[in-house]
């Protein structure tokens, strides 16, 4: 019997523990922290060795197969002992591809890239298509194969997954832009960042269809670097595009061969020129795989975001309180910057992942009135924003930043949460700051308004 070694017991360990056990594997979980008592129980019951606390090399290395979780780093001594011993490490997408026979749709991009896959899944799904949605967005894959396939899957991919890819092959795959991000997981290296993203496409064939931005910078520099043969569409909201989506004046516009499609922005549910980005990408997509015009329209105007991505929790007096927590670096939070028209008390702050906020300081300087830092280290944006500014304060507490944003605030302000930081320095992750905003805006008393 076959071995294989489970590296975290997350969403994505225990669905692929679970498919390892029905598919004939010897399987062991190890999670060098603590496993939650319901995962523990379901583990117990499938009867799966496991251990928490510590990785044990002689287990682990005995297997002839490691899943590890996308948040460890290869450089983690158990991971490179094993890949010293030629053992294969890989994702959890990697293994439930293994025994998916659904055609994949794979959306990666440093941003837009969650609200890009929960639109193109709800405009398949309106379609009648058969169709589920997995990856870096709601469950792990491989747990929803235990319950059954689907003819497409729709899968949200995250460059550490990508790292773990071998045989993963997308039918069709967007990669919605490439910006500076989880460079401390790349030696601060943005080419390397670049390789991985574009490690998505290099088991495509020229049978298949890829869709790029063709007004990003970074994605250019790995089409100049790094070959890929599908057929390649393109989007763009400021130029026009013969072969891809683009605007046209007031019309989202796609154009494929003699095929030309335009539906109006006022069917869209979701506002922001990011939002119009994501919806070319989607209706783009959904075309591609032959969904009607009709259907595309209809869906763009009953589509709801995830949440913690530019959510109104609340308005109070005239003051909107929004959450964006899911802006985890520079550039989703410029573009939740960018969507307001109205003065914003802004709260950001986390663990700094090598940002560099020279792209955000103009926004910052005509829109912020007040910054409020949310941090165990808040220097280097404390620096970045203090010229610029009028107002810093900063909190390790989240309803003190929630209960100021509402003291500074008047009518027609927005006080925003769209951090620019990962969240692991006073949250469990950016849920659980997004959660704990939504909770803190909910007790807010209207009457306490300055």
């Amino acid at each position: 019997m076959k071995r294989i070694a489970i590296l975290g017991s997350g969403e994505s360990g225990l669905g692929a523990a679970l498919l390892a056990k029905r598919e004939g594997y010897a399987v062991w979980v190890s999670d060098a922290g603590k496993i939650s008592d319901s995962r523990k129980a379901k583990l117990k019951e499938e009867k799966i060795s496991f251990e928490e606390g510590v990785h044990s090399q002689e287990e682990i290395l005995n297997s002839d197969l490691i899943i590890k979780s996308p948040g460890i780093p290869d450089s983690v001594n158990i991971v490179k002992k094993a890949l010293e011993n030629g053992i294969p490490v890989i994702d959890e997408l990697e293994f439930a591809f293994r025994y998916s026979s659904g055609k994949v749709i794979a959306i990666t991009g440093t941003n837009g890239k969650t609200t890009t896959t929960l639109l193109t899944y709800h405009l398949l799904k309106n379609a009648g298509l058969d169709v589920g949605l997995a990856g870096n967005v709601g469950k792990s894959w491989a747990a929803q194969l235990l319950e059954g396939d689907h003819d497409w899957w729709v899968i949200e991919c995250s460059s550490f997954q990508i790292d773990g890819f071998v045989c993963f092959k997308p039918a069709v795959a967007l990669l919605t832009n490439i910006t500076p991000d989880h460079l401390d997981r790349y030696e601060y290296k943005v080419d390397n960042y670049i390789q991985s993203k574009f490690g998505l496409f290099k088991n495509m064939s020229d049978e298949d269809q890829v869709i790029f931005n063709q007004t990003d910078p970074l994605t250019e520099i790995g089409l100049k670097t790094l070959s890929v043969k599908p057929k390649t569409y393109w989007f763009s909201s400021t130029s026009n595009i013969n072969n891809g989506g683009s605007l046209n004046g007031e019309f989202l516009h796609w154009q494929l061969d003699d095929k030309v499609v335009q539906i109006p922005l006022s069917a869209m549910s979701l506002q922001g020129e990011h939002n119009i980005q994501n919806a070319l990408c989607a209706g783009l997509i959904a075309l591609l795989v032959g969904v009607k015009k009709d259907t595309i329209q209809q869906s763009l105007g009953s589509f709801t975001n995830a949440p913690h991505r530019m959510e109104l929790v609340r308005e109070i007096e005239g003051v909107k309180f929004i959450n964006d927590s899911k802006g985890t670096n520079v550039e989703a939070t410029a573009y939740a910057l960018d969507a307001f028209q109205n003065p914003l008390i802004w709260i950001a702050g986390g663990v700094d992942k090598g940002n560099d906020y020279q792209t955000v300081k103009s926004i910052v300087e005509e829109k912020v009135k007040c910054l409020i830092c949310l941090g165990k280290d808040n220097e280097k944006l404390k620096k970045a924003f203090h010229p610029l500014v009028g107002e810093i304060k900063e909190t390790q507490d989240i309803k003190e930043a929630v209960r100021w944003g509402q003291l500074l605030a008047v009518p027609g302000d927005v006080v925003l949460l769209s951090p620019a930081c990962a969240s692991f320095d006073l949250f469990k992750n950016y849920e659980d700051r997004g959660d704990q905003f939504r909770s803190a805006v909910k007790e807010l008393k209207p009457e306490t308004i300055a």
